[in-house]
């Protein structure tokens, strides 16, 4: 897909951070724009900031992505609102889950299961239809560069995000024939709020990438048909260490 114009993107997890940035930067390319977020505020706001840039079309909606019932129920209303999704965005995710495996939390571990894996689970299969029915299109769902790595203290996250890879990946291969494109997203360190409360603040300043930075990499990349995105301070880094054998690796981590 080359152009955006009038094309319909839905994005979660739209209400901060890189959801946002995907909102301002595809209502600038004059998208149509479903946005959803579990925080009202926060999704109306960015609302507010979209319109006010000059899109046009905005639809939203606040839930919870990680209930399957309710994102059937949104793409439905995206579609009568707006017509069939083109581009699905699935960014919505959180941290949460830390610490050694062995003190963790089996709820902690769920809930972030449920949003980062099933979230994109979920909203795979309430788009797809609509943009195999367009015969044009694409999916871009946001991993990690934790789906690289597993750095110790993080087992939730990295393990929700190396799922969500291998779920991407695997679409790849289902799509790899189809004018539909499919993308795996994995931003290193970028200046967001998903951990304010859980890191140090050693750890939040290695986030200084913009977001603004990995939607524009996004962009190009849909427009190439470029699967895979690493983007971000320390993305290639990180990916080269996935590359060593593992014992060097885990005594490096």
């Amino acid at each position: 897909m080359k152009d955006f114009k009038n094309k319909i993107v839905t994005i979660t997890g739209a209400g901060s951070g890189m959801g946002r940035a995907y909102a301002i930067e595809f209502g600038k390319l004059g998208s149509k724009l479903a946005l959803t977020d579990w925080n009202e505020d926060n999704l109306l706001e960015t609302k507010h900031m979209v319109q006010k840039l000059g899109a046009k079309e905005v639809f939203t909606k606040a839930f919870d992505v990680s209930i399957e019932e309710e994102v059937l129920k949104f793409a439905d209303d995206v579609k009568s609102a707006l017509g069939n999704t083109h581009i699905v965005i699935n960014n919505a995710g959180i941290a949460g889950g830390g610490g050694p495996f062995i003190y963790g939390n089996s709820k902690d571990f769920r809930k972030v299961m449920n949003v980062n894996l099933f979230g994109v689970i979920n909203g795979c299969k309430a788009f797809l239809p609509q943009i195999i029915e367009n015969n044009e299109g694409a999916i871009v769902n946001v991993s990690s560069v934790a789906s690289l790595i597993a750095a110790p203290g993080g087992v939730a996250y990295n393990t929700s995000k190396f799922a969500v890879r291998g779920f991407t990946e695997t679409l790849m291969a289902e799509f790899h024939k189809s004018p539909i494109s499919i993308h795996n997203v994995m931003p290193g360190k970028i200046k967001t709020a998903i951990a304010d409360d859980l890191e140090t603040d050693t750890y939040k300043k290695t986030l200084i990438t913009p977001p603004e930075v990995v939607v524009h990499d996004v962009i190009r990349a849909i427009k190439k048909g470029k699967n895979n995105i690493l983007s971000g301070h320390l993305a290639n880094s990180i990916n080269v260490l996935s590359k060593l054998p593992i014992k060097m690796r885990i005594k490096i981590l």
